[in-house]
């Protein structure tokens, strides 16, 4: 029932030099890293300014890491399962309701 959702793969080769998906892979860690501490750095800035400037690298930086997992999708090195219908209605409807609950 469950559908993966690829592009063919593109084939790198195994040997013990670093290939494109090693770059790409060791790359995107670095962004997601990086978006993780501007998170934080958001939620700690106290001048409005400052705040601005973070906000601007962090907006930058979460787009370079879509851009990198759209191009390793593109590549057939990330594999996604399509989610069924009713378990996104389920889960969807599960969020509203733990958020009315909290307000």
């Amino acid at each position: 029932m469950n559908k993966e959702v690829y592009n063919a793969k593109v084939d790198v080769p195994s040997n013990t030099s670093m290939n494109d998906l090693n770059y790409l892979t060791d790359i995107e860690g670095t962004v997601k890293g990086m978006v993780n501490n501007y998170s934080y750095a958001l939620n700690e800035a106290s001048n409005i300014q400052f705040y601005q400037v973070i906000k601007g690298i962090f907006e930058d930086i979460t787009s370079m890491q879509r851009t990198l997992y759209d191009l390793m999708f593109q590549q057939g090195w990330y594999i996604i399962e399509e989610a069924d219908k009713n378990k996104v209605t389920q889960k969807y409807n599960q969020y509203n309701n733990q958020t009315n609950e909290m307000v």
